[in-house]
């Protein structure tokens, strides 16, 4: 079977986020027929729904797999219930993981629950900073390069955090 490259986004803001970021990047790892083969710095941002709550932290970690997408997906919604998460009360609210998968190989799909690629990346610059640390060369489709989107947003609002992540 193939290994396919998949991103996945990490966020965070209740419970010590970057701890919660941390580990949920080790969680990564224990993924069946995955290996997690690089993750960006932690960041500092604000958050994108509610202003009356913590800053987010955010990274990205790029992920080769044998899993289908769906299977991934399934997965990563694994690890965030076994961390605790639970749905937040109102939209982009306040969360203790969030685990968004990005990119799945080459697959564009727009289902229910799964859209590829995600639907808000070339928006969002505390998804496209993290993510141009591991693949600035990373081709979005329809949008463009990852390194370039995230230079057309700019870098307003993220800080890189005073804790670097050792999950290596």
């Amino acid at each position: 079977m193939h290994w396919l490259p998949a991103y996945v986004a990490l966020g965070s803001n209740l419970d010590e986020p970057e701890l919660q970021v941390e580990r949920a990047l080790e969680s990564l790892r224990a993924i069946p027929r995955t290996r997690r083969v690089a993750h960006s710095r932690l960041y500092a941002s604000h958050p994108m729904g509610p202003q009356d709550q913590p800053e987010f932290v955010n990274a990205a970690a790029g992920l080769l797999t044998q899993l289908s997408a769906r299977d991934l997906l399934l997965e990563l919604k694994r690890i965030e219930r076994e961390m605790g998460r639970a749905p937040p009360p109102v939209r982009w609210g306040p969360r203790r993981i969030d685990l968004d998968l990005l990119i799945y190989d080459n697959v564009q799909m727009a289902e229910a629950d799964l859209t590829l690629p995600h639907p808000g990346i070339h928006e969002r610059n505390f998804v496209l900073y993290p993510l141009a640390e591991i693949a600035p060369a990373l081709m979005i489709p329809g949008r463009g390069l990852v390194g370039e989107l995230a230079q057309r947003l700019g870098p307003q609002g993220l800080k890189p955090c005073a804790r670097t992540s050792d999950a290596h």
